[in-house]
Protein backbone atom coordinates (compact mmCIF):
# COMPACT_ATOMS: atom_id res chain seq x y z
CA UNK A 1 0.00 0.00 0.00
CA UNK A 2 1.22 3.54 -0.58
CA UNK A 3 2.00 5.89 2.27
CA UNK A 4 -0.81 8.16 0.83
CA UNK A 5 -3.54 5.72 0.86
CA UNK A 6 -2.50 4.28 4.55
CA UNK A 7 -2.30 7.87 5.41
CA UNK A 8 -6.19 8.17 4.62
CA UNK A 9 -7.34 5.06 6.84
CA UNK A 10 -8.86 5.83 9.87
CA UNK A 11 -6.78 5.56 12.60
CA UNK A 12 -8.44 3.20 14.40
CA UNK A 13 -8.16 1.11 11.18
CA UNK A 14 -4.22 1.39 11.50
CA UNK A 15 -4.56 0.56 15.62
CA UNK A 16 -6.21 -2.82 14.70
CA UNK A 17 -4.10 -4.26 12.13
CA UNK A 18 -1.14 -2.96 14.59
CA UNK A 19 -2.38 -4.95 17.49
CA UNK A 20 -2.44 -8.27 15.33
CA UNK A 21 1.35 -7.31 14.15
CA UNK A 22 2.51 -6.25 17.67
CA UNK A 23 1.13 -9.61 19.37
CA UNK A 24 2.81 -11.71 16.13
CA UNK A 25 6.27 -9.64 17.02
CA UNK A 26 5.99 -10.49 20.44
CA UNK A 27 5.29 -13.91 20.35
CA UNK A 28 8.02 -14.11 17.64
CA UNK A 29 10.46 -13.16 19.69
CA UNK A 30 9.30 -15.02 22.49
CA UNK A 31 9.61 -17.78 20.29
CA UNK A 32 12.99 -16.62 19.16
CA UNK A 33 14.15 -16.85 22.68
CA UNK A 34 12.77 -20.70 23.03
CA UNK A 35 10.09 -20.19 25.41
CA UNK A 36 7.57 -22.87 26.01
CA UNK A 37 4.16 -22.36 24.75
CA UNK A 38 3.10 -21.30 28.74
CA UNK A 39 5.96 -18.91 29.56
CA UNK A 40 5.30 -17.59 25.92
CA UNK A 41 1.39 -17.40 27.21
CA UNK A 42 2.51 -15.41 30.37
CA UNK A 43 4.70 -13.08 28.85
CA UNK A 44 2.61 -11.76 25.84
CA UNK A 45 -0.29 -11.23 28.37
CA UNK A 46 2.52 -9.21 30.07
CA UNK A 47 3.85 -7.44 27.24
CA UNK A 48 0.75 -6.97 24.79
CA UNK A 49 -1.26 -4.89 27.51
CA UNK A 50 -1.99 -0.69 27.39
CA UNK A 51 0.51 -0.38 29.88
CA UNK A 52 3.69 -2.34 27.75
CA UNK A 53 2.19 -0.82 25.04
CA UNK A 54 2.42 2.71 26.67
CA UNK A 55 5.99 2.48 27.51
CA UNK A 56 7.23 0.84 24.13
CA UNK A 57 5.67 4.21 22.93
CA UNK A 58 7.40 6.18 25.33
CA UNK A 59 10.82 4.28 24.17
CA UNK A 60 10.65 5.09 20.67
CA UNK A 61 8.92 8.18 20.27
CA UNK A 62 12.83 10.29 20.49
CA UNK A 63 13.21 7.84 17.23
CA UNK A 64 10.25 9.06 14.76
CA UNK A 65 10.32 10.60 11.90
CA UNK A 66 7.81 13.40 11.41
CA UNK A 67 5.70 11.49 9.30
CA UNK A 68 5.70 8.46 11.99
CA UNK A 69 4.59 11.15 14.91
CA UNK A 70 1.90 12.49 13.02
CA UNK A 71 0.56 8.76 12.70
CA UNK A 72 1.36 8.12 16.30
CA UNK A 73 0.15 11.28 16.89
CA UNK A 74 -3.66 10.79 15.10
CA UNK A 75 -3.71 7.10 17.06
CA UNK A 76 -3.22 8.72 20.29
CA UNK A 77 -5.96 11.00 19.65
CA UNK A 78 -8.49 8.66 18.09
CA UNK A 79 -11.51 8.26 19.87
CA UNK A 80 -12.79 4.78 20.17
CA UNK A 81 -16.40 4.26 20.49
CA UNK A 82 -16.01 2.33 24.23
CA UNK A 83 -13.83 3.60 27.25
CA UNK A 84 -10.53 2.11 28.28
CA UNK A 85 -11.03 -1.89 29.53
CA UNK A 86 -11.08 -1.09 33.68
CA UNK A 87 -7.60 -2.75 34.33
CA UNK A 88 -6.11 0.13 32.39
CA UNK A 89 -5.30 3.46 32.55
CA UNK A 90 -7.14 5.82 30.15
CA UNK A 91 -3.62 7.73 29.14
CA UNK A 92 -1.71 4.48 28.65
CA UNK A 93 -5.19 2.92 26.56
CA UNK A 94 -4.35 6.15 23.67
CA UNK A 95 -0.57 6.01 23.53
CA UNK A 96 -1.00 2.08 23.41
CA UNK A 97 -3.66 3.04 20.56
CA UNK A 98 -0.90 5.59 18.98
CA UNK A 99 1.79 2.46 19.18
CA UNK A 100 -0.68 -0.04 17.12
CA UNK A 101 -1.31 2.83 14.73
CA UNK A 102 2.56 2.91 14.32
CA UNK A 103 2.91 -0.70 13.84
CA UNK A 104 -0.26 -0.89 11.62
CA UNK A 105 1.16 2.40 9.26
CA UNK A 106 3.72 0.80 8.84
CA UNK A 107 3.42 -2.66 8.31
CA UNK A 108 0.89 -1.69 5.64
CA UNK A 109 3.48 0.12 3.56
CA UNK A 110 6.10 -2.38 3.72
CA UNK A 111 8.37 -0.92 5.78
CA UNK A 112 8.97 -3.72 7.82
CA UNK A 113 12.95 -2.89 8.27
CA UNK A 114 11.61 0.20 10.51
CA UNK A 115 8.88 -1.86 12.19
CA UNK A 116 11.90 -4.07 13.41
CA UNK A 117 14.21 -1.67 14.16
CA UNK A 118 11.53 0.12 16.09
CA UNK A 119 10.16 -3.43 17.60
CA UNK A 120 13.97 -4.12 18.64
CA UNK A 121 13.89 -0.74 20.61
CA UNK A 122 10.71 -0.99 22.21
CA UNK A 123 11.99 -3.87 23.66
CA UNK A 124 15.18 -3.31 24.81
CA UNK A 125 16.84 0.50 25.65
CA UNK A 126 19.98 -1.47 24.46
CA UNK A 127 18.63 -1.72 20.93
CA UNK A 128 18.21 2.33 20.65
CA UNK A 129 20.77 4.49 19.04
CA UNK A 130 21.87 7.40 21.58
CA UNK A 131 19.04 10.20 22.08
CA UNK A 132 20.90 12.98 22.15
Amino acid sequence: MEKQQARLLNSLQLAHVGDTVWELLVRSRMLYRGYNVRHMHREAIACVNAGAQSRAMARIWPMLTPDEADVARRGRNAHPHHAAPKNQDAADYHQATALEALVGYLYLTGQEDRLLELFRCSQEESACPDQK
